[in-house]
């Protein structure tokens, strides 16, 4: 949650602009200081950092307040293509990859998973194209770190119900 506070901060207290090169230092240094205490990349942070290395840099090049605002609108949608396209390819929807070695369940229940993911997706690419136009950078900055973080998280929480079963009851996969 750093890097994410550090770039909330900076777009309030600079412009966003600025607050897009912290955000991509401060993530590097994230990836450097588990290499130094762990002693190992970690992958999806730096995965995370080099994402944003080439988005932040085509935005600080590109200089455009909507074309950053637009970005997770884009990211959004891809992600809603990818998960919706893995209903028609492959053996396994993507949901079901990503969570296979965790919960055992009904390959009926991961494609219901995985379309519910889709459609979340879609959604949150068609609100944060209203948000980007409708809001200042500084407010849209803050919606879009910690509102569509909240939608995520109470999204996931809402899966409970129909995964419950199928949780690990001693730490080992169902």
């Amino acid at each position: 949650m750093i890097p994410a506070l550090l770039f909330v901060g900076a777009v309030f207290l600079t412009n966003i602009y600025t607050a897009t090169a912290i955000l991509i230092v401060a993530l590097f240094g994230l990836v450097a200081f588990y290499a130094v205490v762990e002693k190992r990349l970690h992958k999806m942070h730096f995965g995370t950092a080099v994402a944003a290395l080439v988005l932040g840099g085509l935005t600080l090049a590109v200089r455009d307040p909507l074309f950053i605002k637009y970005k997770p609108t884009v990211i959004y949608a891809v992600f809603a293509l990818i998960i919706t396209t893995s209903h028609f390819i492959g053996e396994r929807v993507v949901m079901q990859r990503l969570g296979h070695k965790t919960l055992q369940m009904p390959e009926e229940l991961w494609r219901r998973i995985n379309m519910a993911w889709a459609l979340f997706f879609a959604g949150c690419a068609g609100l944060n194209a209203v948000l980007a136009v409708s809001l200042s950078d500084e407010h849209w900055a803050l919606v879009k770190t910690f509102g569509f973080t909240g939608l995520m998280f109470v999204f996931l929480l809402a899966h409970i119900p129909f995964v419950h079963r199928y949780l690990p009851e001693d730490g080992k996969p169902g």
